[in-house]
């Protein structure tokens, strides 16, 4: 069960069609694989195949249709041995297909700032029947029980996020460091909702950053209804030749710009884990992180800086410093490695054998 999985690119959709591969490897031959995705068009059959590698026997899209979306978990569920939610705001149609099938297993993945707040009372009750419950961080965990105590602990296991194997370092990649000009690089949704990523925190530290780096430059990828808000920021701040806005691009556009890039940057103050860190270090970047949510679990002074959320003074300071004192590219790769994919489909399988799914308590 998901959001979306192919209408959008989105972190929650790229980490669940990575979910769907990870399950499409590790099902037996004879087990059935299947996905309903909310706000989905139906997908051709190559599609799906080219995500999941082998066929997939319901590919159900809603097109944002509630009933419909509901109908179609109650169907194809109610054969189903095990249910992965992939967001819990759909977690109490699995808790009540689980009340008319009992046995019936089904597990969450919590991405991050969906549980990071007090539960309804289905909620509650969705979460204390989950077979398991996926964080993807230990910061996550330690707010699904802050904020529902009576979870038990061993039901919540640390399954971190991976990127896709297509992200792995380039043949042709060679190491470049950070010169006194660097490109700096951020990638987001550009929404009134996603301020907390922290783009309009970059646009306005770029003033102290020039006063140290005269030629440095932002590129911003990514598009949405606060671009126009980002762009006069921008020129209220006379930085239009230092912020380069390039829109919505695609993966190979955004491959160039990794690549490109010198320094990649997202101060966020509600990062549940980071993917477009992972991206970065892939390609021996170093990555600029804020102190909050899950990115100082995946980002550390090795590879890149953490600083406080929102303090401009530090995001110059530590621009400064991977220019000055630069990571070690092998060191981001190594980081990088730790979640791999097939790191990842190891921990998932762990988790779906019932067998080391570990509590990771703190």
């Amino acid at each position: 069960m998901a959001p979306e999985l192919f209408r959008a690119e989105g972190g929650i959709s790229r980490i669940l069609r990575l979910y769907l591969r990870a399950l499409a490897e590790l099902a037996g031959p004879q087990e059935e694989l299947g996905y309903v995705a909310l706000n989905d068009l139906p997908v051709t059959p190559g599609r799906v195949r080219e995500c999941a590698g082998r066929e997939v026997g319901a590919a159900v899209g809603c097109d944002h249709g509630k009933l419909g979306f509901i109908s179609a978990c109650f169907r194809h569920g109610w054969s189903a041995g095990r249910v992965l939610c992939g967001h819990l705001h759909q977690l109490s149609i699995v808790w009540l297909l689980s009340l008319l099938r009992p046995g019936l297993k089904y597990y969450l993945v919590a991405h991050g700032i969906e549980v990071w707040r007090p539960f309804a009372f289905l909620e509650r009750r969705a979460l204390r029947g989950a077979h398991r419950i996926l964080c993807i961080s230990e910061y996550t965990r330690r707010q699904l029980l802050r904020f529902d105590p009576k979870l038990e602990p061993g039901r919540l296991v640390i399954v971190p996020n991976t990127f896709d194997p297509g992200f792995s370092t380039p043949a042709d990649w060679s190491v470049t460091r950070p010169g006194f000009n660097p490109r700096i690089l951020a990638v987001s949704r550009l929404t009134v909702a996603d301020r907390y990523k922290g783009i309009d925190t970059m646009i306005e530290a770029m003033p102290a950053i020039r006063e140290r780096l005269p030629a440095a430059q932002l590129r911003i990828v990514g598009g949405g209804n606060d671009e126009g808000h980002l762009r006069e920021l921008a020129r209220e701040l006379g930085l239009a030749g230092a912020v380069h806005f390039t829109g919505i691009i695609s993966d190979a556009a955004l491959r160039t710009e990794y690549a490109a890039c010198d320094i990649f940057a997202l101060p966020s103050r509600k990062e549940g884990f980071g993917l477009v860190y992972l991206e970065a270090m892939t390609y021996g970047k170093p990555c600029l992180a804020a102190r909050a949510g899950g990115a100082p679990e995946v980002v550390n002074d090795e590879v890149g800086a953490v600083v406080e959320y929102g303090n401009i003074g530090q995001i110059a300071l530590a621009v400064a410093d991977m220019v000055r004192h630069p990571r070690d590219p092998a060191a981001m790769l190594r980081r990088a490695g730790e979640f791999s994919f097939p790191r990842f489909k190891d921990r998932l399988a762990e988790v779906l054998r019932d067998e080391g799914a570990r509590a990771s308590a703190p």
